[in-house]
């Protein structure tokens, strides 16, 4: 049982909050100035559709496939924090996208086990953006936090930017983030989706792990049904009845979006319509978890595996998808189905 918390913990990136992890909390560095990344570069992608990533794989013991050579439609994933130490105790606000031992465990962790659910519907493109570093969550210099924060968004903006000019062609767009993913995401939807031309095209974002207010945007609301389009979900999981430390009044406001249901109301969730997530060594496993909106938060019982009575974390935040992971891939078609349907009419 341990062996499976601790996956869904190292796998997503060690968090403080989420799994009981320190990080280094030296003196930073400011960002060195290296070259702009060049998204003409394939190894600039942890997943394109034309390239064999992990985005690519499907869990263990099911009968998922990947479908992207078919996909109707495109997700741009912006992925978590996997930047959280170095070897000598300092570091740079930001992460090099030429240390390959950070793009492995990207790769291995986030690309396989969030970035993958969409492979079913959408042909995957996921951006190597320079991160800013865990601390920067941690640090009480705010000015450091935005700078590095706005450094990591400038590449994600460029990638998005690439990705319209040379991939999109027009096509269907799912944004998805998770993490320190969905605040550059949240960025990138006010700058290129909310009241502007392209939010034509967008069929849903899944902005998952930070909280994200009912009014963040204008034009783009939450979503409240299974098939609706043109809106955002999010939730961020956490075990029933526990509230976190930093738990504050506008957490208590955040979308909380019931991914067994797709509605934001705080009606219960039984297992039984989890039709299944993802755990040890990328495998699959059927009605995980239940799930209950309670004042922004998305409330879990202890997943339902053998000797669940011995679970006691209480912050899911690193398993917000892995715990619904089928429900997401299924719920990606639906609105995909919905929003090509609505432009064919």
């Amino acid at each position: 049982m341990l062996t499976f918390i601790s996956l869904i913990c190292l796998a997503l990136g060690p968090e403080k909050d989420a799994c009981g992890q320190s990080v280094i909390t030296v003196p930073y560095a400011k960002p060195i100035p290296n070259p702009l990344p060049d998204y003409a570069l394939t190894s600039t992608w942890a997943a394109l559709p034309e390239v064999a990533d992990a985005a690519d794989r499907v869990p263990l013991r099911s009968d998922f496939e990947d479908q992207q050579a078919s996909a109707r439609a495109d997700v741009f994933f912006i992925y978590p924090t996997t930047y959280v130490q170095s070897p000598d105790g300092r570091f740079p606000w930001n992460a090099s996208l030429a240390d390959s031992a950070l793009n492995l465990a990207t790769d291995e962790s986030t690309i396989l086990n969030q970035a993958s659910v969409f492979n079913g519907s959408c042909r995957v493109y996921a951006p190597r953006y320079r991160q800013a570093h865990f601390y920067a969550f941690l640090t009480p210099n705010n000015d450091d936090k935005v700078q590095a924060l706005n450094f990591a968004y400038a590449d994600v903006r460029t990638a998005f930017e690439y990705y319209l000019q040379h991939y999109n062609q027009g096509r269907p767009i799912v944004i998805a983030a998770h993490s320190q993913g969905t605040l550059h995401a949240v960025r990138l939807m006010k700058e290129f989706f909310d009241n502007k031309p392209l939010g034509d095209q967008l069929v849903v974002a899944y902005l998952i792990g930070m909280p994200v207010q009912p009014d963040e945007f204008r034009t783009i609301p939450p979503g409240g049904a299974p098939g609706q389009t043109r809106c955002f979900v999010s939730w961020r999981t956490f075990a029933k009845n526990y509230y976190p430390d930093w738990y504050q009044k506008e957490v208590n406001t955040a979308v909380c979006t019931n991914p067994l249901s797709w509605k934001t109301d705080d009606a219960y969730v039984s297992q039984k319509e989890n039709l299944g997530g993802v755990g040890l060594k990328y495998t699959y496993y059927p009605q995980l978890a239940d799930a209950q909106c309670h004042e922004g938060l998305l409330w879990i019982s202890k997943p339902y595996i053998k000797g669940r009575a011995f679970i006691s974390n209480k912050n899911w935040h690193n398993a917000d998808i892995n715990l619904f992971w089928a429900n997401v891939r299924q719920n990606v078609q639906t609105r995909i189905d919905a929003f090509i349907s609505k432009e064919k009419q």
